[in-house]
Parts: structure tokens; sequence; C-alpha cells
């Protein structure tokens, strides 16, 4: 799909998004701002907030049935500190996706009711190069059952619309 038109504020978008995600974990937009800088140290993949709460970003991919590859939700997991230390570890090292997934609990508000905030998955690392893939467990969350089940690319739309008018 090229164009498409936004139910929600009635525009011509040029191309509907196919990954969408969070800039930081939602505890990092908690942190007021004039300490953040303080107290936690983001980059684009990790973030690390008052020494003692461990996020990396990973991908939600979810099935799309009628379009081309998977939406996919660029989404942060909190992590044990033994996990987060042993992927930084691993960052770098060739055959890293087979170490063991990680247990994790998924750290970004995405657009969804009820919240996705805290839902339980598992973190898949994968080649360097790749950001590491999450796993939701299968509950009947609407975001887990979309990524278990898939899809439509009307519900792509649905996702985009909700999201880039937050």
């Amino acid at each position: 799909m090229s164009t498409y038109l936004c139910s929600t504020c009635n525009e011509q978008h040029d191309e509907l998004p196919m990954c969408l995600g969070s800039g930081a974990p939602a505890l990092w937009y908690s942190i007021p701002e004039d300490e953040r800088e303080s107290r936690a140290e983001l980059t684009s993949d990790q973030c690390v907030i008052d020494g003692e709460h461990f996020f990396i970003l990973g991908r939600i991919l979810i099935p799309v049935h009628d379009g081309m590859g998977p939406f996919i939700w660029l989404a942060w997991v909190s992590l044990s500190e033994a996990n987060f230390l042993r992927s930084c570890e691993l960052w770098e090292s060739k055959g890293r996706e087979s170490e063991p997934p990680y247990f994790g609990w998924l750290q970004s508000d995405l657009p969804y009711t009820p919240s996705t905030l805290s839902l339980k998955t598992q973190v898949q690392t994968g080649p360097v190069g790749e950001r590491p893939s999450i796993l939701l467990e299968y509950t009947d969350h609407p975001l887990a059952i979309e990524q278990h089940h898939g899809i439509s690319m009307a519900r792509v739309q649905q996702i985009a619309e909700a999201a880039l008018h937050r």
C-alpha cells in the first residue's frame, strides 16, 4: 500500500509504516527531563536507569496475512542484571543467536488496551547486527494474539493511525 487516507487526521499519508516503536523504555519517560542525564544511560539499543533497571530494544514480529513481510514493533524489554550483562558480553560475538532466550518484561507502552506494560516475554538474541526477537507469552492480550495469529493490512493501518496520533 503506497498511500492511505488516515481516519484519525483525515489526511493522505505517503506510506503505511511497517515498523513502529518507542525511543526509550516507559520508565525513562517517567524521569523528569532535568534528571535523565544523571540517572539514565540510553543508547539506540540499551538503557540502564539508576544502575538497577536494565533494558534492551528488540523486535516483536507480527505476521501480516495479506502484505509483504511482518509488521514490526520495536519494543523495550527489561532484563535481569545478569541477563543484561550476558547480552552485553555477547553483543559483538558471532554465534550469539545460539544463546538461550532471556526472560523479560515488556516495557514499551504500545497503543493497545489493556496496557502492554509488563507483559511476559522471551528475548531471543539474533545474529550480530540484528535486533533481538521478542516473543510474548501466549495470553488473551490483543498484542499476544496478533503476534501468534497474524493480522491484516487493514489492521496495520489501524495500528499506524493509533501510534502516530497518540
